[in-house]
């Protein structure tokens, strides 16, 4: 009676692990010639990527894809937003092999830009957020505006990218604080410079002699976010004229 019963008991759970494998492999993202094709014409550092890299890059997209909702707010969701969305959120993790966010389950993508609660700017409007990581009811959504999505992509020079910036706070979230310390990239021989960096690049920004974007001096929170869409857009740049800033950046982001 008791083999009969655990032979039950194996039969249900194998039943299972299958129905689950094969769920997992029909809801499994393939990428279309079209995704393909706005890969290469929208998103510079995927161009610049060797064949190999761009491989593994269209691999972790279409992970990505499979694993995340992406729901229009009032718009439709177009191949062009998957695949900005997701390049966003591969491109700082891109030297981590098996990251993952494990927070992550939904990006709302909102026809224009949004207020603290959440809606539509207009003309009387003080608040424009482009952009936020979800708190609290929200934990695991992130919310981006559409039209900023697409100017992150389209103007590589001006050192912004709402979609980097954003996934730079959920890698930031990762270890369940806010900081601008992202400790699950840290060890100890870069949590101290990177304290003290992080601290002066500060103060310089609000001194006004930095060419690191304001906002950035606003705390470390958005310290850390702003200059890692400076190291994505314009690396060369900030190389010259922020060396330090930069070796420190990619031994964080393990990418040159």
């Amino acid at each position: 009676m008791v083999p009969a019963l655990i032979i039950l008991l194996l039969i249900i759970v194998l039943y299972f692990i299958h129905k689950k494998t094969k769920n997992t492999k029909k809801n499994s993202v393939v990428l279309s010639p079209v995704h393909l094709d706005l890969l290469e014409k929208k998103v510079l550092y995927y161009t610049q990527l060797s064949p190999h890299k761009k491989a593994l890059f269209r691999t972790r997209i279409s992970e990505f894809l499979s694993t995340v909702k992406i729901t229009g707010i009032e718009t439709t969701v177009e191949a062009i937003d998957e695949i900005l969305i997701a390049s966003g959120a591969i491109i700082p993790i891109f030297g981590f092999k098996t990251w993952k966010y494990s927070t992550l389950q939904e990006v709302l993508l909102y026809k224009k830009s949004f207020t603290k609660r959440l809606d539509f700017t207009d003309n009387t409007s003080t608040e424009h957020i482009t952009g936020m990581v979800g708190t609290g009811s929200l934990n695991n959504i992130m919310i981006l505006s559409q039209p900023a999505l697409h100017h992150g992509f389209s103007n590589t020079t001006d050192k912004k990218n709402v979609a980097i910036h954003e996934f730079i706070h959920l890698i930031d979230k990762e270890d369940m604080n806010i900081d601008g310390i992202p400790k699950v990239l840290m060890d100890n021989q870069i949590s101290l410079p990177w304290t003290e960096f992080v601290r002066k690049k500060i103060n310089d920004i609000n001194r006004g002699k930095s060419d690191i974007r304001g906002y950035g001096g606003s705390s470390a929170i958005e310290f850390y976010a702003v200059v890692g869409e400076y190291f994505f857009e314009r690396p060369k740049l900030l190389k010259r004229k922020h060396p330090e800033l930069y070796a420190l950046l990619s031994t964080l982001f393990k990418q040159q």
